[in-house]
């Protein structure tokens, strides 16, 4: 193991030859690691030791994943005491993002792209759960009456006598869309109507939501946004991957890192699904496991995963469980209703309150190839994705989808 001398923290690195000074060894603050730049986020915190040796995936979900690795002795007390930032420096950017990592104090601002169903419930609920940590929502649209609306709306909803409790909600032209600390896409172009014979309601939103998102993540590039870049529309997963692409993709049609960092992108989809498989728990004695031990992963739609408990897991139950929570958005389709309030409430604003909280919430972020659903939280070390010894059936299915994942783009 070398060390190096990093603007005054001590980072430690598998790699001889870094240009940075040579430091004495102790326990370090950063870890330097080679991987792919075009895969993976560029700066996270580890918790085992295959997040400093193996390159990102599924596997980095299972704490047995990284059984019988041995790091060095100081190496492994700052991962044990969760004070490492581990770094791949074969990113073009690497000391930008981790220049990100600063805290910036206050309230943050939120810029929602656009009002409709799912926007207006979210901004909804973020206008009255939010007082804590948001300043202001902007809003923008292409129906100028509804970002009027909502506006006059929102602005008519205070406590009586403590004006200035609730954030404000203003309207946000497209030109300052990125002017903010996150950045909500919640623009959909198809949604098949109620009653259509379409078997996978989000894949079929792909092909028409994917131009739309990755715009706008262009936008995000040349704007140098340095905020979340968070993806509502369906589907989710294989969109935060798109706008990811799409941002880091130069005039030359190549990859070039010049755009959003993978940590950047994340999706609010699981949330939801999480929520529903709560929701059958609470009906059914059978699945009362998950309310105390369970845990939801993967993409809000096909490739769910839901362990009805990950100390004593039972794939069968969990299986049942997961056709129950997939299959609820048709249930509320057959009532002849849109099945988006859930959504918005529990993936959309009670998420991104858990995120600038701090707190674990349920998120779709970067592992390799894909964008995967699990527990994570955002910490001054980086974002951290739970890891947890996983049953080798439950960590079958987790690479089952990673593979589904990986087919779509």
């Amino acid at each position: 193991m070398y060390y190096y001398d990093h603007r005054g923290r001590l980072a430690a690195s598998p790699l001889p030859d870094l240009p940075l000074p040579r430091a004495e060894a102790g326990v370090p603050a950063l870890f330097l690691t080679a991987e792919d730049p075009a895969r993976g986020r560029t700066v996270w915190r580890p918790t085992a030791p295959h997040h400093l040796t193996a390159p990102a995936s599924a596997a980095w979900l299972d704490r047995t994943a990284g059984a019988g690795i041995a790091l060095p002795g100081h190496v492994r007390a700052a991962l044990d005491a969760g004070t490492l930032t581990a770094v791949n420096v074969r990113h073009p950017r690497w000391e930008a993002a981790l220049d990100r990592l600063a805290p910036k104090p206050g309230k943050k601002r939120v810029h929602l792209l656009a009002v409709g169903d799912v926007g207006g419930t979210l901004l909804t609920a973020l206008k009255l759960l939010g007082g804590d940590c948001i300043s202001a929502v902007g809003i923008c649209d292409l129906n100028e009456n509804a970002v009027a609306r909502w506006t006059a709306e929102m602005g008519q909803i205070a406590w009586p006598w403590d004006y200035g409790a609730l954030p404000e909600v203003e309207p946000v032209t497209a030109d300052r869309l990125f002017d903010c600390d996150v950045f909500l896409f919640a623009a959909t172009k198809a949604i098949p109507p109620v009653g259509s014979a379409v078997a996978d309601v989000r894949m079929a939103q792909f092909a028409a939501n994917r131009p739309l998102v990755e715009s706008f993540a262009r936008q995000a590039r040349a704007a140098r946004f340095r905020g979340l870049f968070i993806v509502l529309s369906d589907p989710v997963d294989p969109l935060c991957k798109a706008a990811y692409l799409a941002s880091n993709t130069g005039p030359d049609g190549r990859w070039d890192g010049g755009g959003l960092f993978a940590e950047q992108v994340q999706g609010f989809g699981l949330g939801v699904m999480n929520a529903r498989a709560a929701y059958f728990a609470r009906q059914a004695p059978r699945f009362a496991d998950f309310l105390s031990e369970g845990r939801s992963f993967g993409p809000h739609g096909h490739g769910l995963v839901i362990a009805n408990s990950v100390e004593h897991y039972n794939d069968e139950m969990s299986r049942a469980l997961t056709e129950q929570v997939e299959t609820a958005n048709l249930r509320i389709r057959d009532l002849g209703f849109k099945p988006y309030v859930a959504p918005a409430v529990s993936s959309g604003a009670m998420q991104l309150l858990l995120t600038l909280r701090g707190q674990w919430r349920c998120a779709s972020l970067c592992l390799g190839d894909v964008w995967f659903g699990a527990r994570s939280r955002l910490t001054a070390q980086g974002t951290e994705t739970e890891c947890l010894p996983l049953p080798l059936a439950l960590r079958a299915r987790l690479e089952e989808t990673e593979a589904l994942l990986k087919t779509i783009i």
